[in-house]
């Protein structure tokens, strides 16, 4: 892409943008004095701003944008739905080609017996669409007092009103409220963080026993489900003990509940498969809740995948004349089902799994190599889904003050020389298009250690001590 032909009003943009787009996650403060960067054009893995600058996208857009920037494909796909029918509602007896088509497409790519697909336009839509079933699925057995949804601390399962009271983040929680009496929580499953001396199997075991005390605590007959990412995203890209997901789902089988796996983030080829629950931590769910990659960030696209067991309960009429009475105006929207289909389909035919198995595995160890930096502390994650911790003492794992926005200056450093990386308060995350090379991983790490250098050597000057 040439960046030489990029007429942008800049300043006019900005100055619009910062006069009236409320932006989530927004630091206000912040946002006031700087606004914000403006993004313009994109592809592959790289986004070019306003001016022309280009940066290599070490975040995927926000976890999503799997198959790459700029895919002709898909644009035309989605043209060509909405010349065709760009819309009718899915509501009751109506459907559209391309729903009808990634619902059947999305039955075949789950695990075990999930194959009935409820689409929204979003994660956190996803995860309300689940929470509403599953008081619906147990209403439907005449357990209604099964209503309580158990998740972990620093977990996120979306902004909806419902969906972050799920949420385990607590910064995210301040100032808003949260649905009275829906949610408890348990503990992250962080193997960075677990006690001094604790080997990982009686981290799993205390894990295991604090769950089943919790729906003990709560009383079986009012704990529903577990919402439980394979991998926590926004929380800290946590990977639990091996045969933490396994072992869960044998207590919530125990008790009759539900085990809702949110691979919002996970499916889609973020570990090598579309859908991880099985093919990377053995165990098949209830439920999976998925966006992002369903669609590459092309449209909003979400589904909320059941199981027979559960369809079977939800689809009989609880009344005579009773309906399923859920659902949106957009859901099975059919251009957005025809930029899933197509997203799906250039998966496929380029192995874009296969390519994540083939090159997550440099990613993580080219990772690996800046732990002998003195601020990071664990550097962790799977496949293009990573994380590093940034800490002040590497053997006592002690947090530097918030003040010193470590996060923040880490990655204002990688931008300035064209790369992007998340921030989130101590950590930088990354989570690349799938599409992401070698060479590229390289000029990311390689990007990721010198903004690391700069940052400790900024904060030594400004007083901060590092062990």
């Amino acid at each position: 892409m040439s960046t030489t032909n990029f007429n942008y009003d800049t300043q006019e943009i900005w100055q619009k943008d910062k006069d009236h787009h409320i932006h989530p996650w927004t630091d206000f403060p912040s946002f006031k004095e700087k606004g914000s960067m403006i993004l313009a054009e994109s592809e592959g893995s790289y986004v070019y701003d306003s001016e022309g600058k280009k940066y290599l996208d070490g975040i995927a857009g926000l976890w999503c944008v799997n198959v790459g920037y700029g895919r002709d494909e898909i644009a035309q796909a989605m043209a060509d739905q909405a010349r065709r029918m760009t819309y009718y509602s899915s509501f009751g007896p109506h459907t559209s080609i391309p729903a009808a088509e990634l619902a059947a497409k999305l039955a075949e790519l789950t695990p075990g017996d999930l194959n009935h697909v409820f689409f929204g336009t979003g994660g956190s839509m996803a995860n309300d669409t689940a929470i509403r079933i599953i008081h619906f699925y147990f209403n439907q057995l005449g357990k209604p007092t099964k209503k309580n949804m158990i998740t972990r601390h620093d977990g996120y399962n979306g902004s909806t009103y419902a969906a972050m009271t799920l949420t385990g983040v607590a910064f995210d929680h301040q100032g808003f409220d949260l649905a009275p009496g829906l949610v408890e929580r348990i503990s992250n499953p962080n193997p960075y963080r677990k006690p001094e001396g604790m080997s990982d199997a009686d981290f799993l075991d205390s894990l295991v026993k604090e769950f089943e005390d919790k729906i003990l605590e709560l009383g079986p007959n009012n704990v529903a489900a577990l919402f439980a990412e394979p991998v926590m995203g926004a929380g800290g890209v946590i990977v639990p003990p091996e045969g933490y997901h396994k072992r869960m789902l044998e207590v919530c089988r125990k008790y009759d509940m539900l085990y809702v796996a949110d691979e919002v983030v996970t499916a889609f080829g973020r570990l090598g498969h579309f859908f991880a629950s099985e093919d990377v931590f053995g165990m098949v769910p209830d439920i999976i809740v998925s966006a992002k990659g369903l669609s590459s960030a092309y449209a909003p696209l979400s589904a909320t995948i059941l199981s027979k067991g559960v369809y079977d309960v939800i689809s009989v009429p609880q009344c005579e004349g009773g309906m399923f009475t859920h659902g949106f105006t957009y859901s099975g929207h059919p251009v957005c089902c025809a930029a899933g289909l197509k997203n799906i389909e250039i998966m496929e035919r380029e192995d874009i799994c296969g390519h994540v198995r083939k090159v997550g595995p440099y990613l993580e160890e080219k990772l690996q190599t800046l732990h002998d930096l003195p601020i990071v502390g664990d550097v962790r994650g799977k496949s293009f889904m990573m994380c590093v911790e940034n800490v002040a003492n590497k053997e006592t794992k002690e947090l530097l003050p918030a003040e010193a926005h470590v996060g923040d200056r880490i990655a204002d450093a990688c931008e300035a020389k064209g790369v992007l990386v998340r921030p989130i308060a101590h950590l930088n995350v990354m989570s690349p298009p799938l599409v992401l090379t070698t060479d590229q991983i390289d000029f990311m790490v390689d990007t990721l250690r010198q903004g690391i250098v700069e940052t400790q050597d900024a904060l030594v000057r400004d007083g901060y001590k590092i062990a």
